[in-house]
């Protein structure tokens, strides 16, 4: 008879070792335990015998689990290294004298599938074009798994003429395991830059269903160009006679253009070139404005406006100008310019009110003038021009003269004026004396003086002489001799006369001193000798007086 129980399942993953318990109550009249796999006809094929008398383990001879088997003492059936062909239905079998008891085990074999990677990916996609981006391969499943498409998350169903996927499996015939691809044409649309793709592969293991994600993956989203703009370089606010300009053409396509026609203006042919076009040393007839179109799709236009900005000064008269005092000089300084320009105007570096006018030219008027105007908004755009100007004049002499309170001295004054610089020169007719030498002051616009002191002993001529390049000027002045000379003698004379008295006064006296003194030591003794008769008298004459009384 036998005793079979129901059907049992065993999950393993490949590689491991897979364990069957035998699942039976060993009968203490055991004869022995035996382990046997179906063959997909239903044949048996025993592998493993253990008896219940001599606990020895006898293995049969099937190759593919040759040194795999191991069977143990409760009659549990252990095989190392899972494998695919070891999904079989494997029944355990405990024989005793009357009976045969069985209990079938069903094996399956799990095996998680490899990451999914992208790959024969698209090196770009266009726009409106269904293309092929990419494949998702999962190798080495078993049983196969299924494999999903993603954009930004969201699962890419198929859709007629935008998303198409095919999948395929292939089971390797030596190993039994799956390699699934899917392929995934898809029809971008700028929506799609900078988004992400993925895919996934869904298989089932020992604990059921899982889920495995690939890496992101980035396509390169070409479009055509919608829009052309056009950029002048460098970006200035504003371009001046000699500046180079550059012309940008841009067009929001991805890849951009390479190739641009250029509209100058009152051109209406274009010229082709790259992306840019430079204008070297720009002039004022360069403004106007510029175009830039597609080279296939000239209507797709873009245009800019440039204007050039400029700045002309004209002085007149300019450079080095001589001129005589009190000549009128007109002076202009023209400005022409492409808008309002500032002007100022400097004399030997100081700024000037107003612009000089000169009707009537005067020394202090001789020195150098400036014009310069500028474009305040245009960086750099000035210019400038100068007038030298120089105020020539025939020497002026004026004379003076000037009696010092003393009366002693003169101080003659010639004053002069001239362009260039008079020299002055003095000559003296007469008799007299120069005091002191000549003394100048400086030169100020053209003018200064000479002046010498004198004390002349008569009436003398005083000629001061001015010569510059222009001409020699003579002027001279009559000085009379000084009234109070003779007087101021006189009175030195007296006070001569005064000392010398004095001194012999005082030799005088002092003779006469010394022979009184002489006198003197010799009736000293006279004296003396009269002073006690005097004394010797005055006492007999008090007594006298006494007695009387």
């Amino acid at each position: 008879l036998c005793f079979c129980l129901g059907w049992y399942t065993v999950n393993s993953a490949y590689g491991d070792t897979i364990i069957m318990p035998c699942r039976l109550d060993v009968p203490q009249n055991l004869m022995f335990g035996k382990w046997k796999y179906e063959k997909p006809d239903g044949s048996p094929v025993f592998i493993a015998f253990r008896s219940s008398t001599k606990k020895s383990v006898q293995y049969d001879d099937v190759p593919e689990y040759k040194d795999r088997l191991s069977l143990s003492e409760n009659y549990t059936l252990s095989i190392s290294n899972a494998r695919i062909s070891d999904e079989k239905r494997f029944v355990c079998m405990l024989v005793t004298e009357d009976n045969v008891f069985e209990a079938p085990t069903i094996v399956k074999v799990f095996k998680q599938p490899s990451k999914p990677e992208i790959v024969s990916k698209a090196l770009f996609l266009e726009t409106e074009q269904l293309k092929k981006l990419g494949d998702c391969i999962s190798e080495d499943s078993y049983p196969d798994g299924n494999i999903t498409w993603y954009r930004n998350g969201k699962v890419l169903h198929p859709l007629e003429g935008a998303v198409v996927i095919i999948f395929k499996k292939e089971m390797d015939p030596v190993t039994q395991l799956y390699t699934m691809t899917s392929t995934l044409e898809y029809k971008t649309t700028k929506a799609d830059i900078q988004m992400p793709f993925t895919c996934s592969v869904t298989y089932y293991g020992p604990s059921g269903q899982k889920t495995v994600h690939s890496e992101q993956a980035v396509f390169d989203i070409y479009y055509p160009t919608e829009q052309v703009t056009i950029q002048v370089l460098p970006p200035k606010t504003a371009i001046k006679e000699g500046d180079n300009v550059t012309l940008k053409c841009l067009g929001n396509g991805n890849p951009p253009p390479e190739e641009f026609l250029f509209y100058l203006p009152g051109q209406p042919e274009g010229i082709r070139s790259s992306n840019t076009y430079t204008l070297t040393d720009v002039r004022r007839n360069a403004t106007g404005d510029y175009k830039c179109s597609l080279i296939d799709k000239k209507s797709m236009i873009a245009s800019t406006a440039i204007t050039v900005h400029y700045l002309d000064l004209s002085l007149n008269p300019s450079g080095e100008v001589t001129r005589q005092i009190g000549d009128a000089l007109p002076v202009s300084c023209t400005i022409s310019a492409s808008r309002n320009a500032t002007v100022v105007w400097m004399k030997d570096n100081i700024r000037l009110r107003s612009s000089p006018s000169f009707s009537s030219l005067h020394y202090q008027d001789a020195g150098n003038y400036v014009c310069e105007t500028a474009l305040q908004e245009v960086e750099g755009l000035k210019k400038r021009e100068s007038l030298t100007l120089i105020v020539e004049g025939k020497p002026q002499i004026k004379m003076t003269k000037k009696t010092d309170p003393s009366g002693l001295s003169k101080t003659i004054i010639c004053h002069v004026e001239g362009f260039p610089k008079p020299a002055i020169q003095w000559t003296i007719t007469g008799s007299g004396s120069v005091i002191n030498q000549t003394e100048e002051s400086p030169y100020i616009n053209g003018r200064y003086y000479s002046k010498i002191i004198i004390s002349p002993e008569e009436n003398v001529t005083l000629t001061c002489t001015a010569e510059n390049q222009l001409e020699r000027t003579v002027n001279s002045l009559n000085v009379s001799a000084n009234e109070n000379r003779e007087k101021v003698n006189d009175q030195a004379k007296l006070i001569v006369g005064i000392v010398v008295g004095l001194l012999l006064a005082a030799l005088v006296a002092g003779v006469v001193y010394w022979l009184y003194m002489k006198k003197s030591k010799t009736a000293s003794k006279h004296v003396n000798k009269d002073l006690g008769n005097m004394e010797e008298n005055k006492k007999l004459e008090e007594n006298n007086h006494k007695t009387e009384a």
